[in-house]
């Protein structure tokens, strides 16, 4: 699922959003949009949830592996679609990961 999280001194992506409805060809692109990032350099994972609120994290080695994935032609285009035909409204945090940790359960 994810490449080392556990890591110091890696960039989150965190993009929070709010649909119209409808969202014809959202889920698609989002898929998309998934396996593309998941080629490119520095990504190291992703996690979303999505209800009335969506909330995509996306985690990358650097700050340069996080331009490069902004400016990714295809995703450019995602992103203009989104703009026009998507989301009512988005937001976007790059934040630097300075300690993560986490708990499974063995049951």
């Amino acid at each position: 699922m994810h490449k080392n999280l556990d890591r110091r001194d890696h960039y989150a992506v965190i993009f929070t959003s709010k649909l119209k409805h409808p969202a014809h060809g959202y889920e698609e692109m989002a898929f998309q949009m998934e396996e593309l990032a998941k080629k490119q350099p520095g990504f190291l994972g992703v996690e979303s949830a999505r209800s009335d609120l969506g909330i995509t994290v996306s985690y990358w080695t650097d700050q340069e592996a996080v331009k490069n994935w902004k400016e990714q032609l295809e995703h450019l285009k995602a992103q203009e679609l989104g703009k026009s035909k998507w989301y009512d409204w988005y937001k976007v945090h790059v934040c630097k990961i300075e300690r993560a940790y986490q708990f499974t359960s063995t049951d």
